[in-house]
Order: C-alpha cells, then structure tokens, then sequence
C-alpha cells in the first residue's frame, strides 16, 4: 500500500511504477550508498560469504588435485571426451547472457525499468564469465600451456587450428569479457565518486577516488560518460548475439548425431537469455528482500523479467520441436536414433527433467497470479537453472555415448571431483557477488538520481 497523497516517483511508458512513493535524489543516495558505508545486516553477509568462501576453497582443492594427477579423475572417457568441463562452460556462458542484454539492448531501447536490476546483472555477467574461463582450460589437461591457443609470434612455428570452435571460443569469450567490463566499469564511475565523497574513512575514500578517475560531476563528464555508455552498449549488442552463437558452433559444425543441427545458434542464444534471466531473478529476490531494496526492484521489474523469460522459454521449446522434427524428417537413422536415445535411452530422466524445468512449468508465468508472486517466480527461476543445465548435460553426453558404431559406445559417470569442481564454481561466483555487494552499490545511484529528476521536472 502506498502512503497517501504521496504518488510513484518514476514510471515506464505504460505509466507503471518502477520506484517507491516518496524518494528524493538525495534519499535515493542515502538508501543505497548505506548497503556499502553503513554497518548494518553484516552478520547474515558474513554467514553467507563465509559458505560462499568455503565452496572456492573446494575448488582450488580440486584443481591442484587436477594438475598434480591430471584429468584421469574426471569422469571423461572415450567416447565421451567432453563432460563436465563443458556443460558447465556453456552453462557458465548462458547465464552471463543477461547481464549484456539488460545493459545494452534495454538501454538502446530506452527501457527506464532496467535501472533497478542493471548494475548487478552486469557484474553477474562478469562472474560467470569467470567460472566459464576456467573450464576451457583445465579441460586442456596443460592449462600452463594456454597461451598456445593464441596467434603470436614464435620460434615452433605453431599456429592455433583456426578451423576448430574451441579457438573461436577463446576469441569470442574473451571479447565478451572485456567489452562487459569496460561496460561495467564506466557505469560505476559517477557512483565511485558518490562513495568517495560520502565515506568517513580516508583509505576508502583514497581507493574510491583512484577508481572514480577525477569525476566530479561536470556538463564534460556527464557527455563523456553517456557517449562511452552508448558507444559501449552498441558493441555489446551484437555480442548477445555472437557470442552464444559461437559456443553453439562448438557442436553444429561437427558430424555428431543430434549436434550437427542449424538451429542450434539461434536456440542456444534464446536458452542463454533464458537462464540468464533466471540467474538474475534468483539473486535479485533476495538482495531486495534482505536489505530492503522492494521500493527500487519492485514487482513491474519482477513482472517484466517474467515475461523475458516466458517469450525466451517458449523460443527454446520451439528449438526443441524443431531439431526433434529435423532429425525424423531427414530420414537419417543415426539422428533418428540419437533423439529416440534421448526419449528412451540410459539418461531418459535428465530428457524429461529438462522438458519439466524447462518447458511445462514456466508455462505456470501465463498466469498474472505467478508474475506477481514473489515465492512462486523465485521457485520457477530455481527450476530453470536447473534444467538449463540439464539440457547442456543430455546435449553433450546423450549425442557422445552412442554415436555411429555400437562396439565404441559406453557410459559417462562424473565423479567426485567433476561435482566439487562445479560446486567450487558456484562458490567462486557466490564469492565474488558478496564482495560486490559489500563493496560497490548493487543499483546505480546516478541513474536512479536521474529517473528521480526527471520526474520531478514534469
């Protein structure tokens, strides 16, 4: 219920509200710069970064276990020489979808109610690019020899096989990675400078203004930094594109049954925008809950990722219908049996969960009821990251284990090692969300200042 006589600050193009009744710019900064300056809610910060902390201790366990012995303790065998490494790579990649889009596109498209959940999305872009980076490379069994994959000039004579996805991959990844950060940094400029002037203490204050870079909130700056934002967000655009489409490739271009489809880049893009908006909605309902944040990430911002992920979920089930359509129509057994494999075969429950998870339970998002309820969509975003994974596993391995000559067919079983090491990234970027949220401001305060402003003008 909102106070009476006080009337929404700011609202989108349909006149919803995209924040609370009440606020000024200078109660906007005050609520926001005190999640970082102020003391309160730490004990429940520690508990969960100290759970958080442990999971990354796991995983740097695991890999030094993983360069002392090699990748014999993985689950991986032949035929199945990809497994865990890169499930959790593409999943990783997926989830970092959301982040660019949010930031880019919905920026370009002059969308007011991306200002609440930018920031964070970002940096979760940047976390999960991380944890995708990492599994490339351990895949490799010699991760100290990375650098071979990259062009450069040298005495062997040796040059990446330019020809092969996973080369791609370092290209579009790393692409991805730097244009996301460059992105995320340039939006945190004005607010380094609010934390700078605001904290009371003289080593933040020093390192907020290294970071802050001079910005002192001048007509130049302010031109600057909007020609930066939109020279960014157009590079960034086509990346929610490629990049995907890329990782895609990793499967398309090959012969395998049931990976070489042409569906595949437009299907993996709309499954990574999918899971990314799940990610998004599962970190965002907490933070909101827990430091009090309902009045800036309202329901019209639930609502509208609800709808994102609805039109995306029903994009990857047409993906699904078709590539199933595709390969009883080409009449070619081996594709015929590879998707009979998936209905029937050893791993038919990780088939049908995914379609559960991804497919028939969102559909629940139809009902205005679900779009609405704060419990059900944090529920329903649990179960699409779940099954988002599930479909790179059935992916990868299903389309592996039995491909054209039954003597060379076997099974793919993870071990211990293939679990911590995922769960170990999954600490890895819990760690590295609890850090951002101590220490830099999860909504943009300059440009929830400016939705304010533009407000009050009218």
């Amino acid at each position: 219920m909102e106070p009476e006589g006080l009337q929404p600050n700011a609202a989108d193009s349909h006149g919803a509200p995209i924040l609370g009744p009440g606020y000024t710019a200078g109660s906007v900064t005050d609520k926001i710069s005190s999640i970082v300056l102020g003391q309160r809610r730490r004990r429940g910060w520690f508990f969960g970064f100290a759970i958080s902390f442990a999971l990354l201790m796991m995983l740097m366990y695991a890999v030094t276990w993983l360069l002392v012995v090699g990748v014999g303790i993985w689950g991986i065998n032949i035929p199945i020489g990809w497994g865990f490494a890169i499930i959790n790579f593409v999943w990783w990649i997926g989830i970092g979808h959301a982040g660019t889009l949010i930031s880019a596109i919905l920026l370009l498209l002059r969308q007011k109610w991306r200002t609440s959940i930018n920031r964070f999305a970002e940096a979760m872009t940047l976390f999960a690019v991380s944890c995708a980076g990492l599994f490339p490379l351990l895949h490799m069994g010699r991760p100290w020899l990375a650098y071979w994959l990259f062009p450069y000039p040298n005495v062997m004579g040796t040059w990446p096989q330019f020809r092969s996805p996973l080369v791609w991959d370092v290209f579009a990844v790393s692409t991805y990675a730097t244009v996301s950060l460059l992105f995320w940094f340039v939006g945190l400029i004005p607010d380094l400078a609010t934390l700078r002037d605001r904290s009371k203490s003289r080593i933040k204050q020093v390192i907020y203004g290294i970071f802050a870079m001079g910005w002192r909130g001048s007509a130049v700056h302010w031109h600057r930094y909007e020609t930066a934002s939109l020279l960014l967000a157009g590079l960034a655009t086509p990346l929610v594109v490629s990049v995907h489409t890329v990782v895609s490739f990793d499967f398309a271009a090959a012969v395998v049954p049931g990976w070489h489809t042409t569906i595949f880049p437009p299907y993996f893009v709309a499954g990574a925008i999918y899971s990314g908006f799940a990610m998004v909605m599962t970190l965002a309902i907490p933070i909101r809950k827990y430091y009090g944040l309902e009045d800036f990430i309202t329901m019209r911002h639930l609502e509208n990722m609800a709808k994102v992920m609805l039109a995306t979920g029903l994009i990857v089930a047409y993906g699904y219908m078709m590539e199933t359509f595709t390969a009883f129509y080409s009449a070619n057994t081996y594709e015929r049996y590879a998707f009979l494999n998936r209905f029937a075969g050893p791993y038919w429950p990780a088939y049908w969960s995914l379609i559960l998870c991804n497919i028939a339970l969102p559909q629940l998002l139809w009902i205005k009821k679900v779009r609405t309820t704060v419990w059900s969509l944090f529920v329903i975003s649990l179960i699409v990251n779940v099954g988002m994974w599930l479909e790179r596993f059935v992916i990868v391995v299903t389309s592996l284990h039995r491909d054209f000559i039954p003597s060379s067919w076997g099974m793919y079983y993870p071990t211990r090692w293939d679990y911590m090491t995922f769960a170990g990234t999954i600490g890895l970027f819990l760690t590295l969300l609890y850090l951002f949220i101590r220490y830099l401001p999860v909504i943009s305060i300059s440009e929830m200042r400016m939705l304010v402003e533009e407000e009050d003008k009218k």
